[in-house]
């Protein structure tokens, strides 16, 4: 049996920095019901994409937009799971699409994180 290690969000890890399994699944059995919403979208996708199924956080994330399209650490996020996936022009239209919503909201600090992503996304391969 793997240890358990807790993280500082609360979502149990193994020690090798995985997310439980039992926890995704926590996740999913409340899709749909009174809970279910952006934060929890969001969650199931950052607990994808830490299990390395980019294709899955993907569409929690999109699923998170879907509800609200102002999150822009679900749209920092979505690009990041677009990249880690292959998805270069996806991953370059998400983060372009939360800079413009995090300026909106006044989140300077998320609008220069995905500034960096960006950036490295565009840099040319040597």
């Amino acid at each position: 049996m793997d240890p358990v290690v807790p993280r500082v969000s609360g979502a149990p890890t193994r020690d090798d920095g995985r997310m439980e399994p039992d926890f995704i699944a926590r996740l999913r059995t409340q899709l749909g019901g009174p809970r279910d919403g952006a934060l929890l979208r969001f969650s199931l996708g950052n607990a994808l994409l830490g299990q390395g199924d980019a294709a899955g956080a993907a569409v929690a994330l999109r699923e998170a937009l879907a509800f609200d399209p102002q999150y822009s650490a679900a749209w920092k996020l979505l690009g990041r799971a677009l990249a880690d996936g292959g998805d270069i022009a996806g991953a370059i239209d998400a983060f372009e699409r939360g800079i413009a919503v995090a300026r909106a909201r006044g989140d300077e600090q998320a609008a220069k994180e995905m500034g960096v992503f960006l950036r490295r996304l565009r840099k040319p391969s040597p």
